[in-house]
């Protein structure tokens, strides 16, 4: 019978000869058990990191902003704020959405007719964000007595902006319209903007 020196080459010292186990079952368990603390430990890493880019509880109470509309008298506006800054709402004459349908869309800047900035059957009632898309001023309009520029809408008195009835840009350097925020009618006379 041979023994495992009778195998080694000439020179070998048998007490180096170590057996190697080949189990299969044993490194794959390794490795899931490897994988799966290294993920354990990336997501307790990332976890927080993502969670802090959550918005506050401030942020959320600020979220959504309810607008009593039974107050707003037509061809008056109000200002009020929407997630810290100014939202203008206007409730438009007969007078004011014939001259804001009666624009040319291709002669606008930032194409888009009063309907798509307002709500189906609601045409009366333009909800926009009261800050100018140049700068990011407050445009004057909204409150009685303010110069609204000579398209009867808004005036932004940094730059020269001027904005129709529909708080479309019509003169000066803003790009765009007043944003239009996301809102819901929740009675006739209420809105909840947010």
């Amino acid at each position: 019978m041979a023994t495992v020196n009778d195998q080694l080459p000439p020179g070998e010292d048998p007490a180096l000869l170590t057996e190697e186990v080949h189990d299969p079952r044993r490194r794959d368990f390794l490795n899931i058990a490897a994988i799966a603390f290294a993920g354990a430990g990336g997501v307790a890493i990332v976890l927080p990191l993502v969670n802090q880019m959550n918005p506050s509880a401030d942020v959320l109470a600020d979220s959504t902003t309810e607008v009593d509309l039974s107050k707003i008298a037509p061809g008056q506006a109000i200002k009020t704020s929407f997630r810290k800054q100014p939202l203008f709402v206007r409730n438009l004459t007969p007078a004011e959405i014939k001259a804001a349908d009666a624009v040319a869309i291709g002669d606008l800047r930032d194409p888009q007719t009063l309907e798509a900035r307002t709500k189906a059957g609601k045409k009366n009632w333009l909800i926009t964000m009261g800050v100018c898309t140049h700068l990011g001023c407050i445009p004057l309009g909204a409150a009685e007595g303010e110069n609204r520029g000579e398209f009867g809408g808004y005036f932004c008195p940094c730059h020269g902006s001027q904005y129709d009835t529909a708080a479309r840009i019509r003169k000066g350097p803003a790009p765009r319209n007043l944003e239009v925020p996301p809102y819901n009618f929740t009675s006739d006379t209420a809105v909840t903007v947010g």
